[in-house]
């Protein structure tokens, strides 16, 4: 069967991860409360790419900053889109949208909606 992704690439200052972490936790139990299949959350480890646009100078980064690549899976689009209904309307989701604490600019906050077309 296939299925949908959201994906998104965050450039964050390394002194906020310990808030980004919080929240992503609870963003995860918020999205799988709702029925996402997975939620990953994933911290730039190896970013030296020797080929291509390395995610650093993609996300432009600032010194200090690292970059998070995150998403989401879903059955289909259409399962994307009831479950986003779902947590856009949860009060622990609209606790921490509060634009003034989040712990990165989510106008640099790079995302979007991809059919999987390889699936192992």
């Amino acid at each position: 069967m296939p299925k949908y992704t959201d994906g998104f690439v965050i450039p964050i200052p390394r002194k906020n991860l310990p808030a980004y972490w919080k929240m992503a936790r609870t963003a995860c139990k918020v999205w799988m409360d709702h029925g996402a299949l997975a939620y990953f959350e994933c911290i730039g480890d190896d970013l030296k790419a020797k080929c291509g646009i390395p995610f650093p100078k993609l996300a432009k980064t600032r010194p200090g900053e690292t970059v998070l690549f995150s998403w989401i899976v879903y059955k289909s689009k259409a399962h994307r889109n009831a479950v986003n209904k779902k947590v856009m309307k949860d009060p622990r989701l609209a606790a921490m949208m509060n634009m003034k604490n989040m712990p990165f600019d989510m106008n640099r906050m790079t995302m979007g909606g991809f059919k999987v077309g390889v699936e192992a």
